[in-house]
């Protein structure tokens, strides 16, 4: 899963370094994703694939706002995927 976590790690980037930093909750994130909370996120040629809802719901527990930057939460969110089993 190393390859799949550098590639969500990159669309994560992508899709969050376009938000107003910084961002005090998941709301905050809606207006940086090309497709709002619909936005999906895959790696492993579609393996690995949820929606920014989905991963949302799940990760709000393990999301520590407000963030600086994007890297501290790409790197929240990956720790959290990585604990609900998701990555």
């Amino acid at each position: 899963m190393a390859d799949a976590e550098a590639e969500l790690r990159s669309e994560f980037r992508a899709a969050f370094e376009g938000a107003d930093f910084p961002v005090k909750n998941q709301m905050d994130l809606v207006p940086a994703l090309p497709n709002g909370p619909g936005t999906r996120f895959e790696a492993n040629d579609g393996e690995v694939s949820f929606t920014a809802m989905e991963m949302a719901a799940k990760l709000g527990s393990h999301q520590s706002f407000p963030y600086e930057d994007v890297d501290s939460l790409v790197d929240d969110v990956i720790e959290g995927l990585k604990a609900e089993g998701m990555l």
